[in-house]
């Protein structure tokens, strides 16, 4: 199973406000709840001063960032294999390959790459058997040589190298012998114990003696005056000989760098083209440290399963987090018209005319017969207040209201109480800077391929409205710019008396606002009564002038 798989993100949309926070986190719950599956909730933005409040007020942790759902390395299914040391002898590296059914290993010191041994390079080690100086040219430890003759060690340091002279048999006459043996060389052996002296006194570093054969005393006191290594094992002397190259170790014939790493934020559409340029079959995957952290290969890759997630309060594309086209999209709650979200399978698509996600959310709960806490109904009361303005909205419906008491009776709050300290909360621009405020609570809509941006600011009165403007209004050719967008609009809406001041850019931006709510063409300061809401009184009525 695909790591990707064992967890599914509920989200709301990038410019997340409370509702979308509040009810990302309720349903996740709820979710959970209901499966006992790991849903999680997630923000796909930075969130705005109200819905910290409210998070703080029930005692709740912001949310992680999920800043895109693109495919990373960290979702495929990654082989956790151990590596190996550098020391590690071929055999060895042979018989864990085969025990974890893989083609390489990487080669760590300190959890540090230094290579990585494959099949190919055990296969070469044994193409180099005629090489005699290969034993010793790769700094054999004698402790490898032992272990792979599954031998024992009569006299020396198992920890000590053989690192001159070459491998020899001595299965001839001494006065042959003479003839080829030199000074360091590995002889191997047999029980002539006239052959085991002539190899001590032509001074080599170790003989290897074959066949359990008895070495008598006289041999290994000599062998101990002259610090001449004597190893003994049951093989014959034709195993010996092929068995001692496979002592060597892994360092000698491993492929070192520069080599093809990953790290595990990396996004797999970026991966995949380096992947298909190299013969390689395995990549080795590093933490965010720079340490090992296991093997990816091609087939893992194209296997991986896509991120799976549910989009909370929003179902129109360009507000979704980043590379929604690359994710799963399970289910849609929402409240908004349709947009122009697209899905490669069926979802679960609930979307009602009310006036918020939480009141939906609600509804489920009441629905699969699961308790709300006081925490969660807190939430979903604190998301209700927000996005109707405590009920004065022309979004607000009945069925919000109902929910919200329902909620606040559970949650032992007062509707009336929190909405002051949250919109209070919502309406200070102390220390914030233009781009703070503006996008606190800012989305992107489209209209006959004309992207334009609304953002709403609320405020506790005419003179903080008026603050709001003069910080905004210079900034919005900004917005429009940075953001790619035809037109930009933010609402300033006043919560008191229900009067929103619309601030425009963009070409033809004030004029559609003009033809939308019937004003004199000569309007300086666009000022409309009884506007608060974005998504039912301002979103339509400019979507109607466009259109027109």
């Amino acid at each position: 199973m695909a790591k990707s798989e064992g967890k599914i993100y509920v989200v709301g949309h990038k410019n997340p406000d409370t509702d979308s926070i509040c009810s990302a986190i309720s349903y996740a719950y709820l979710k959970r709840e209901m499966t006992g599956e790991r849903y999680e909730a997630r923000r796909a933005g930075q969130i705005n001063e109200e819905t910290q409040y409210v998070l703080d007020r029930f005692g709740m942790e912001v949310p992680k960032l999920l800043a895109n759902v693109m495919l990373q390395v960290k979702d495929v299914d990654i082989h956790e294999v151990e590596g190996i040391h550098p020391e590690t002898s071929i055999k060895d590296a042979w018989a864990k390959m085969k025990e974890s059914d893989v083609k390489s290993f990487v080669v760590l010191m300190d959890h540090q790459i230094v290579g990585i041994i494959s099949t190919g390079d055990i296969a070469k080690s044994y193409m180099d058997v005629y090489d005699s100086k290969l034993l010793s040219e790769a700094r054999t430890k004698y402790k490898s040589i032992i272990k792979t003759l599954d031998g024992k060690m009569l006299n020396g340091n198992e920890h000590a190298y053989f690192h001159k002279g070459k491998v020899a048999v001595g299965a001839s006459n001494p006065s042959l012998m003479r003839e080829f043996i030199e000074k360091d060389d590995l002889v191997i052996l047999g029980n002539r114990k006239e052959n085991q002296a002539c190899a001590l006194e032509l001074d080599v570093s170790c003989i290897v003696v074959c066949q359990g054969a008895k070495v008598d005393a006289e041999i290994l006191e000599k062998a101990k005056e002259k610090d001449i290594v004597v190893i003994q094992t049951d093989y014959d002397t034709f195993t010996v000989s092929r068995l001692i190259n496979q002592s060597i170790p892994v360092k000698h014939f491993m492929t070192e760098g520069p080599l093809v790493t990953f790290s595990l934020n990396e996004y797999v559409d970026e991966i995949t083209e380096v992947m298909a340029k190299k013969r390689v079959r395995d990549f080795p995957v590093l933490d965010a440290r720079g340490h090992y952290h296991g093997m990816i290969s091609r087939r893992r890759v194209m296997e991986a399963k896509k991120k799976r997630v549910i989009l909370v309060d929003h179902n129109e594309k360009n507000q979704a987090v980043s590379g929604i086209d690359e994710a799963e999209i399970l289910e849609i709650i929402d409240h908004h018209r349709l947009g122009t979200m697209e899905t490669m399978a069926p979802v679960f698509f609930r979307n009602q005319p009310v006036g918020c996600t939480a009141t939906i959310v609600t509804q489920l709960f009441e629905e699969a017969k699961i308790p709300i806490p006081p925490q969660i109904a807190g939430l979903l009361c604190s998301a209700i207040v927000s996005d109707t303005l405590l009920f004065r909205s022309p979004t607000c419906t009945a069925i919000d209201k109902a929910k919200a008491e329902k909620l606040a009776k559970i949650a032992g709050i007062k509707p009336e109480e929190l909405a002051e300290g949250m919109f209070h909360a919502a309406s200070s621009i102390k220390g914030k800077t233009a781009k703070e405020v503006c996008f606190q609570d800012f989305k992107q809509f489209s209209v006959n391929d004309v992207m334009f941006g609304v953002g709403q600011v609320y405020s506790m009165g005419r003179e903080e409205q008026k603050d709001i403007s003069d910080l905004l209004l210079p900034y919005l050719p900004n917005v429009q710019k940075d953001q790619n967008l035809s037109m930009v609009y933010m609402m300033l809406t006043d919560i008191l008396s229900e009067t929103t001041m619309l601030l425009c850019a963009g070409n033809h931006a004030k004029d559609y606002a003009i033809t939308a709510f019937d004003l004199p063409e000569d309007t300086e300061i666009i000022y409309l009564p009884g506007v608060v809401s974005r998504k039912k009184q301002m979103i339509p009525a400019l979507v109607g002038a466009m259109q027109q």
